[in-house]
């Protein structure tokens, strides 16, 4: 599907720095944005570069759930964004912060396009593209509740997928890695290895427009190694976690989740 000066896009989590990047993506191609996001302060500036509409919505609130795609009326393409980094280990969870992440990371974008979809099944149009992790493919230490929701992503993208496919609608899901300059690996100020690369929140909003364009079933937006990594998991998962613990996953994972937790 050819992006177009018509085409009404939402983008969710607009507010963090990945967002901006896939907003400004989206602007430089031509649509017309919708971009939603928590704190109405921080969208502000954006929404004025690149002319969008404004929805203000908490998606930890199911009601802002529903209001969120209500304003931002037909969409042709839903971009959902919007996440918690839910890093660390999971008995360091509180029930509470627990719900917040599933609400927010998982039953959010499941109900967001259930409805869009069936706005786009009526036009007969649409793309909804999924922003996950590679965390939806490789669970490490201090990932688990956030690879229950990324996985979970990549499974609601794959059956939606083919729900779908008769009625001419993309799915897509997106993995990044370790994005450098914006997002939630970017804000906790951890150091990488020399051995372990990035890549630029520019380079997601790339592949948003490819998802939209081409409709791949998903796109990994990751440096080789996490990439290579990703790919053999399906294979022997065990194997890569073993091997990211010798090359000091554990410690690095320790730090991010420090750096996170008052996020939750």
């Amino acid at each position: 599907m050819k992006v177009t000066s018509d085409m009404k896009v939402l983008v969710t989590g607009a507010n963090g720095g990945i967002g901006q990047a896939i907003a400004r993506a989206l602007h430089n191609a031509g649509a017309q944005l919708i971009l939603s996001g928590r704190r109405p302060e921080a969208l502000v500036a954006l929404a004025e570069s690149v002319r969008a509409r404004v929805v203000v919505a908490d998606l930890e609130r199911r009601e802002d759930v529903a209001r969120c795609l209500a304003e931002a009326g037909p969409i042709d393409v839903l971009v959902a964004n919007a996440a918690l980094p839910s890093s660390g280990a999971l008995l360091d969870f509180s029930e509470d912060q627990i719900d917040r992440a599933l609400d927010v990371n998982l039953r959010a974008p499941i109900v967001m396009a259930r409805h869009a979809a069936q706005g786009m099944v009526e036009r007969g149009k649409g793309q909804i593209v999924f922003i996950s992790s590679i965390s939806g493919k490789v669970a490490a230490m201090g990932t688990a509740l956030y690879s229950a929701t990324k996985f979970g992503l990549r499974g609601l993208s794959l059956g939606l997928r083919e729900d779908l496919r008769a009625s001419g609608i993309g799915v897509t899901t997106i993995f990044p890695g370790f994005i450098r300059d914006a997002g939630m690996f970017a804000d906790s100020g951890v150091a990488l290895p020399f051995a372990v690369g990035t890549r630029s929140p520019e380079q997601v909003g790339q592949a948003v427009l490819r998802a939209i364009e081409k409709n791949p079933a998903e796109i990994t937006v990751a440096a080789f190694s996490q990439s290579l990594g990703a790919l053999l998991a399906g294979i022997s998962h065990s194997t890569v976690t073993a091997l990211t613990r010798k090359l000091g996953g554990e410690k690095i994972a320790k730090q991010i989740a420090a750096a996170q937790a008052h996020k939750r």
